[in-house]
């Protein structure tokens, strides 16, 4: 097995017993990277000088020892859209272009603390919005699995760089399950913790009340020891929230004995692809041997989601990006003859047309024309959708939805593109608009090899619940990825 196919925990114990070096490590995922990039687009910009620098300065025997933070030396990639220090951080947008962040985003903070190793800013969608960027010098992600497709919208950089073996994890945000969707639809793990639970200082977001940082693993072990690190309550981030216990090592069980799964009958139709409905169904068979027990639920104002979903984030998203104005970020004061054409510049030039859709829609959303009948209408349907879910987990400890209702689709086509986005996300948005922890993992293949991925929803801050069915599952089947799904002949 190469370097560059192992997990974190598979890496850290070749380092205990001394089969490979922290130096070794490095080396290996570089000229992964090197012999890859050019084909997935998985990054926007490299830490290649700085990372080599990182692990000189770590002490090798001391990350050995017993007790020393799981991601000491491991390579990693961050989301574009997250502060580093020395680190340019664009969100994919040239409005941000050539925007250096002052100071490090506390998750990132916090993994420094515990010696991880940057390779540099992973690719996305402009600022996590759903569309490919179109304007240079961006480029779109692609699967690695079939370069023609995409590696999911939103974080595609992240997906496709842990699935390529570019990075042994990621660290994005996750505002309507685009990191969770990337995963699956690149064959491996995508995690979003309970709202409030991750620090979003140093978020450039764009739907605040829904869009929280997750990851992105090669298996459900690494995600368990990851969010250990990630998860702590942060005095900067308002909307952070303290909990005592932050282990989450016994949901590493391989049964479910004693566990309910919920199925909803709104969302079990006949609107997924065929290949999508086999897998899961299999899945189902799978879940009951190792002891779950699968109970009806209904989830009713699940169906007004999406349409929820895009009021609520074209209307923060106009709010958030409005200070992308021309003055503090992007736009050149030299060009403009007046103030209305550097904001006019910065906007129309620095913005995608998905990007500019959305800001449109929204301040129509919050106009006092239609403040009422959009946006609050939206936010009162939020509450329902909340509310089926508190009564769906009192007969269940989990709900199971597919990843997406569709396959991973072409790149090449925008209208396919942006009708796929609406049907891709149909599941894992209810996650983010009721704040609940959610986990995709890799459950099937389909005709082509594409992976297919199935979801746990979890009750809020019931992190070990969700994590134990995924790990339970992924335990006793064999469609985590252990290699990169990276198909060179796919050209």
């Amino acid at each position: 097995m190469e370097i560059y196919q192992l997990t974190i925990h598979e890496a850290r114990s070749l380092l205990k017993s001394g089969d490979i070096s922290l130096q070794e490590i490095l080396e290996g995922v570089i000229d992964r990277i090197v012999a890859t990039e050019a084909k997935t687009n998985s990054f926007i910009s490299f830490n290649i000088e700085g990372s080599i620098e990182q692990v000189s300065k770590i002490d090798s025997k001391k990350a050995l020892e017993d007790g020393t933070p799981f991601v000491m030396g491991i390579p990693m990639g961050i989301q574009d859209n997250i502060c580093a220090i020395d680190h340019r951080m664009t969100a994919a947008s040239r409005v941000l272009s050539d925007f250096m962040p002052p100071y490090d985003a506390s998750v990132i903070k916090r993994l420094r603390q515990s010696h991880c190793v940057i390779m540099g800013k992973l690719n996305m969608d402009e600022f996590g919005i759903g569309a490919a960027p179109n304007i240079p010098p961006f480029k779109s992600a692609k699967n690695p699995w079939n370069l023609k497709k995409t590696p999911g919208r939103g974080a595609g950089g992240c997906g496709a760089a842990v699935s390529t073996g570019q990075v042994f994890y990621a660290i994005g945000s996750d505002s309507s399950g685009c990191l969770r969707q990337s995963a699956a639809f690149c064959g491996v793990v995508g995690f979003k913790p309970t709202y409030g639970l991750v620090s979003r200082y140093g978020l450039a977001s764009s739907s605040p009340s829904m869009e929280q940082i997750g990851c992105i693993t090669k298996d459900v072990k690494d995600c368990v020891n990851l969010i250990e690190e990630i998860i702590f309550y942060d005095v900067k981030d308002a909307r952070s929230i303290k909990i005592e216990d932050t282990g989450f090592n016994n949901a590493l069980v391989d049964n479910l004995q004693d566990f309910a799964i919920g199925i909803p009958k709104e969302i079990f139709d006949d609107t997924w692809d065929p290949q999508i409905r086999k897998a899961v169904d299999s899945a189902l068979i799978v879940l009951e041997k190792l002891g779950a027990c699968l109970v009806d639920i209904s989830l009713p104002h699940s169906k007004y989601a999406s349409a929820v979903h895009y009021i609520i984030q074209s209307s923060e998203a106009a709010s958030s990006l409005g200070k992308y104005d021309g003055i503090r970020y992007g736009g050149d004061r030299k060009a403009s003859e007046n103030l209305d054409m550097l904001y006019f510049n910065a906007r129309s030039l620095g913005f995608n047309k998905e990007t500019k859709r959305r800001i449109i829609l929204g301040n129509l959303f919050l106009s006092s024309k239609f403040y009422d009948s959009y946006y609050q209408k939206a936010l009162s349907i939020r509450e329902l959708i909340r509310e089926d879910f508190k009564k769906a987990y009192k007969l269940c400890d989990t709900i199971l939805t597919p990843a997406s209702p569709i396959l991973s689709f072409n790149l090449d086509s925008e209208t396919a593109h942006l009708s796929g986005i609406d049907k891709s996300f149909k599941y894992t948005l209810l996650a983010n608009l009721a704040g609940l922890p959610a986990i995709t993992i890799p459950c099937g293949r389909d005709n082509e090899d594409m992976p297919i991925g199935i979801q746990f929803i979890g009750d809020m801050f019931c992190e070990r619940k969700t994590l134990r069915v995924a790990y339970a599952y992924e335990s006793n089947t064999d469609f985590n990825i252990k290699e990169p799904g990276f198909r060179e002949e796919v050209q």
